[in-house]
């Protein structure tokens, strides 16, 4: 299922890992078949969408950079 009224192209289905939350931002792990995704978003909105660990989600990616180390 893609979400189509928002303009990210890169979407990933997966389920919430794990979710370490702080006072303000939390990081949110996302599962997918391609690997893991991770989010940085306000505690709050963690709240609000009710994630907790196992919770159905679609991870939109919309960058304009990517950067790339060696290893």
């Amino acid at each position: 299922m893609a979400i189509q009224a928002i303009n990210v192209r890169n979407q990933f289905r997966g389920r919430v890992k794990e979710i370490i939350r702080g006072d303000v931002v939390s990081e949110v792990d996302v599962e997918t078949p391609s690997g893991i995704v991770t989010s940085v978003i306000t505690t709050r909105s963690v709240d609000e969408l009710g994630l907790k660990p196992g919770s159905e989600v679609v991870a939109l990616v919309k960058s304009t950079e990517v950067s790339i180390a060696t290893l």
